[in-house]
């Protein structure tokens, strides 16, 4: 699976690393079934504005994204949901999003990431 490195675009901070899920497979699968992610770690769905927590097994938080108008693999975080519960059923669908990155539960707020804040998307080396 292909992996990038979420960076903020203000400094160039390293955020976190994450795996995409680009296959209707991988979508599919997400982090069911999955060991709980380590800090610094996430999943990309790309072109996605929803997900749920059906069959998950732990809280995770989620930054919904759109690609900025004005720079290449630059997103814009438009909503950010934090401590998202497992086994709720609830779908999070957010209108404005092409995109969505699930990390651990604290995740967003341990690296600051707020709505309206920038992330570059980096092809990442390991």
């Amino acid at each position: 699976m292909k992996r990038l490195v979420v960076e903020r675009a203000t400094d160039g901070s390293a955020l976190w690393a994450v795996e995409v899920a680009d296959s209707y497979i991988s979508k599919l699968r997400g982090l069911i079934g999955r060991p709980p992610l380590a800090a610094g770690e996430g999943l990309y769905f790309p072109g996605t504005n929803s997900i749920h927590m059906l069959f998950m097994r732990f809280a995770i938080d989620c930054v919904f994204v759109r690609p900025a108008a004005d720079e290449r693999n630059v997103h814009e975080v438009v909503e950010v949901r934090r401590e998202l519960r497992p086994w709720t059923g609830v779908v999070w669908f957010v209108r404005r999003a092409k995109g969505a990155i699930e990390l651990r539960a604290g995740g967003a707020a341990q690296a600051g990431v707020n709505v309206g804040d920038r992330l570059r998307l980096v092809t990442a080396d390991f």
